[in-house]
């Protein structure tokens, strides 16, 4: 074993050894491993729901005044594009590091670079200061935000995982989903409170300045729970056995490149359905139906606290029943729920409104659950982080990086919901495929 690798294991035996991180018997509490698991996610889409909601809201306005509304929105939504675009570079860099150097020296290092970016956008100038290079600014910070995204996923599934009980990995793997929900309910409870108590024009001026910075103290909270969290026992039994890969992202494209499409594969259907209830809701509530954002707030909120509740009980389900029947019962109804969804936003009905938003989370959340286990179960110990990092990068830009740009301009294309139902239907049915192709992960060991 090289110098430096005996250096860095004696570093984080060191760092990690305090008594508050581990129960009886040296293993982390499971209150702090799931809080470690979630609070990356959480940052990530607390980032990105404030995002989403000032594209959809306001950034025609502050970023692109020169178009239309609805054109200023989908260039708005294009610039959302750019950091999904930019997360297999952050999975291919993160996922060699994550698999030679740790999972817990990538999730900090990620962590760092996502709170860093989003605070930065809170200070950005606007268009009737800076002209062209405010968009450009606002793009350059999505792209870095993106690279830092791309190593988060896999780590803090990692970290949970490889840390908890073999019989248990769907429920553990499951705190890591949970974080997108609280991140979308913390931020959109931050901008409805700020909408709310401000008036408009103080809003547009600097009101929506203040959910960007606020996301740095997720950061130091996400660096103080992670701090007490040590490297997990199989990666530490691979650098003991100097084992690990000489090239993981190499060895994932050239020998589990079938896995990596499955893996990826999953996901697409559930990202896009995501998008639709989640991002374009918005939009079309505001801009369509021509109803007020906090009637489309308020529906999201409530939807995604369901969301959060249901995700840790269809990962558990999952460990008890197998990953693929509770994948493929959320796949079936994703594909009714893609039609039936604008059928209820129709009504322009309150009730029905929130109806159709937290059916479709809830529908989510039955593929969501199982998703990270059945993702990173699909590799083996040396290459797990590269592996399932370039799945949830890869797939995330086909599938939630480019679905609300394809769903606002399919919308106007054909001025047609079918249009949009059509492209949720056949995301789904790619998940469907992957699902139905692939092996039951749910109840061997981690392959090594």
């Amino acid at each position: 074993m090289t110098t430096h690798t005996t250096a860095r294991t004696a570093a984080q035996g060191s760092t990690h050894s305090g008594a508050h991180a581990a129960a009886p018997g040296g293993k982390p509490k499971t209150g702090r491993l799931a809080t470690a698991s979630m609070v990356g996610t959480t940052l990530e889409w607390y980032d990105f729901t404030v995002y989403n909601t000032m594209a959809a809201l306001i950034f025609n306005h502050l970023f692109f005044p020169s178009f239309d509304p609805l054109t200023g929105t989908i260039l708005a939504f294009s610039t959302y594009a750019v950091g999904y675009i930019s997360r297999p570079i952050g999975g291919v860099i993160f996922g060699h590091l994550g698999d030679k150097l740790g999972r817990r020296w990538v999730l900090v290092v990620t962590l760092m670079l996502m709170g860093v970016t989003t605070g930065l956008m809170g200070l950005l100038p606007t268009y009737a200061t800076a002209g062209i290079w405010s968009p450009i600014l606002l793009v350059a910070l999505r792209f870095v935000q993106g690279i830092a995204l791309g190593g988060e996923w896999a780590g803090a599934v990692l970290i949970s995982v490889e840390h908890g009980a073999p019989d248990k990995r769907g429920r553990n793997a499951s705190w890591t989903q949970v974080g997108p929900s609280f991140g979308t309910l913390l931020a959109t409870g931050c901008i409805g409170l700020i909408t709310y108590m401000l008036p408009h024009e103080a809003f547009m001026d600097w009101g929506w300045r203040m959910p960007f910075i606020a996301s740095l103290l997720l950061v130091a909270f996400g660096m103080w729970i992670r701090s007490g969290i040590d490297e997990t026992p199989l990666f530490k039994e691979l650098d003991q056995k100097d084992a690990k890969a000489e090239a993981p992202i190499g060895d994932v494209l050239r020998v589990y490149w079938r896995r990596l499409l499955i893996a990826g594969g999953v996901r697409i259907g559930s990202d896009v359905l995501y998008a639709l209830v989640v991002v374009f809701t918005l939009t079309y509530v505001t801009t369509v139906l021509h109803l007020s954002s906090t009637l489309a707030l308020t529906a999201i909120m409530i939807g995604t606290a369901c969301n959060a509740l249901a995700v840790p009980v269809f990962g558990a389900l999952s460990d008890k029943i197998g990953r693929r029947p509770v994948y493929a019962l959320g796949a079936v109804l994703g594909l009714v729920w893609a039609f039936a969804f604008f059928t209820l936003l129709d009504t322009a009905s309150p009730a029905a409104i929130v109806t159709a938003v937290v059916v479709g989370l809830v529908i989510h959340a039955i593929m969501y659950g199982p998703q990270a286990a059945f993702v990173i179960e699909q590799f083996p110990t040396k290459v797990r982080y590269a592996g399932s990092s370039l799945a949830y990068t890869l797939a995330g830009v086909i599938g939630g990086g480019f679905a609300p740009l394809v769903i606002a301009s399919l919308y106007r294309s054909y001025n047609s919901t079918m249009a949009v139902s059509l492209y949720v239907a056949a995301a789904l049915l790619i998940t469907g495929a992957a699902v139905f192709a692939a092996r039951e992960t749910g109840r061997g060991p981690l392959e090594e």
